[in-house]
């Protein structure tokens, strides 16, 4: 069985609890939408374990799978609204400032 990339202890808590909330949307669409596991598989090209690891809102599936599903069950605009184009455009003025031990100044700059 491979690794998990990501242990979800170290997971911060808004990222679990969205995986969770998408895991729940994508079992309780393809039940009121009356799909089958195995329908929904097949659609996505995944197994039914991925599947459900998918709807318990498991951090070692993929997030590609995820938006797939959404996708496939058609509430992909609901449960992740696009991004505004500011967050991805190249504004320098929106630039992280080092600190300034990062810049040099401060009583350990002569340590290294």
């Amino acid at each position: 069985m491979p690794k998990k990339l990501l242990d979800t202890d170290s997971l911060p808590t808004l990222v679990q609890e969205r995986l969770s909330t998408w895991g729940r949307c994508i079992r309780t669409q393809r039940l009121r939408q009356r799909i089958t596991a195995a329908d929904l598989c097949a659609r996505m090209g995944i197994s039914e374990a991925t599947l459900r690891r998918l709807e318990r809102g498991d951090s070692g599936a993929g997030a590609g799978a995820y938006l797939t599903a959404l996708l496939v069950l058609g509430v992909s605009d609901e449960a992740t609204p696009p991004l505004p184009p500011l967050l991805w455009s190249d504004m320098t003025q929106r630039r992280v400032k080092p600190t300034r031990q990062e810049r040099g100044a401060g009583d350990d700059a002569d340590y290294f």
